[in-house]
């Protein structure tokens, strides 16, 4: 039994998938690692948490997700990464999140930041939730916001948008992110609205 530490990336040039393995020597020393030039933009750090048993951790979570892997020989899955983030928490010694992007120069961070900016638009109305709906921020359940149109939030007592407030509250939580999506951190009833919209765009296929 050794500990490690398990991993849950994102890839702004795979949207809806995530990477869930392990790595025995830092979550930034794997990130760079993974950073071919088979990948367009780096690779960015949803959770990463230290855990006594790494290799049996990460098994169980494949196990628990299996339904939603790609491919039976690959770490990458189409699911919602806070569900494997609270899942993890269960094992969870140390939260180990990178709070910086890895990225190895300034060329690297301008990608990184446009592709976020390039994600389609989102608003209320593709996920059905109305007006006067609070929301919940998945890394902190007392933190909410309140919709008060078809694309903003009341947050802090301000009109602002999704991405806008969840990057003022992770910088709070001493994150330097430069852009994050904000869909992937408001939940509704307990479902982040980026899991909503994606199930229901695969409800429509």
């Amino acid at each position: 039994m050794s500990e490690g530490i398990i991993y849950i990336l994102k890839n702004e040039a795979m949207p809806g998938y995530v990477k869930v393995g392990k790595t025995t020597t830092t979550v930034e020393q794997r990130m760079r690692e993974l950073d071919t030039s088979g990948v367009p933009v780096p690779f960015e750090c949803f959770h990463a948490a230290t855990v006594q048993d790494v290799n049996t951790v990460e098994r169980r979570l494949h196990d628990a997700f299996g339904d939603h892997r790609i491919r039976k020989r690959r770490e990458f899955f189409r699911i919602d990464p806070e569900r494997v983030r609270s899942a993890l928490l269960l094992a969870q010694i140390n939260d180990v999140t990178p709070r910086d992007d890895v990225v190895e120069d300034a060329d690297d961070q301008a990608a990184l930041d446009t592709a976020r900016k390039r994600r389609g638009p989102f608003n209320f109305e593709i996920v059905g939730i109305g007006t006067g709906s609070v929301l919940t921020f998945s890394k902190d359940q007392n933190i909410t916001c309140t919709v008060i149109d078809n694309k903003y939030v009341e947050f802090d007592g301000e009109r602002t948008s999704l991405s806008a407030s969840a990057l003022k509250i992770l910088h709070d939580m001493g994150y330097t992110w430069k852009q994050v999506a904000g869909p992937d951190y408001w939940e509704y009833e307990g479902e982040t609205l980026w899991a909503m919209r994606l199930r229901l765009e695969e409800d429509a296929d």
